[in-house]
């Protein structure tokens, strides 16, 4: 039986290909629905730009990903813009990965 749990885990999976990060360290997810009855998973999701060219990529490769859950039948991503993605949004691990500091910002070697 699939849990929301193992949706998170999938969505782990699907990386921004500009940054190389998992979407979910990113804090680019910011909702999953889980319907187990009708087998559907409804993810909120979101881009570091508005602009980003590779939006429709991620989509594809999160209804792939999410459909070889084996009670997963439809996969629904709506692109949501509020609040604005920021940095601070990621998770420590990406923050540490991408050197952000919630001080002084990306880049932030702390030397």
């Amino acid at each position: 039986m699939t849990t929301k749990g193992d949706i998170l885990a999938v969505l782990s999976t699907v990386y921004d290909p500009e940054i190389g990060m998992n979407i979910v360290d990113l804090g680019l997810v910011y909702g999953v629905d889980w319907d187990q009855d009708k087998g559907l998973v409804h993810v909120d999701l979101t881009l570091t730009s508005p602009s980003c060219p590779l939006a429709p990529q991620m989509i594809r490769d999160i209804k792939r990903e999410l459909w070889e859950l084996e009670d997963v039948l439809h996969v629904d991503v709506d692109l949501v813009w509020k609040p604005m993605w920021h940095p601070s949004m990621m998770s420590d691990y990406a923050k540490g990965e991408l050197g952000y500091d919630d001080e002084f910002g990306l880049g932030f070697s702390g030397s």
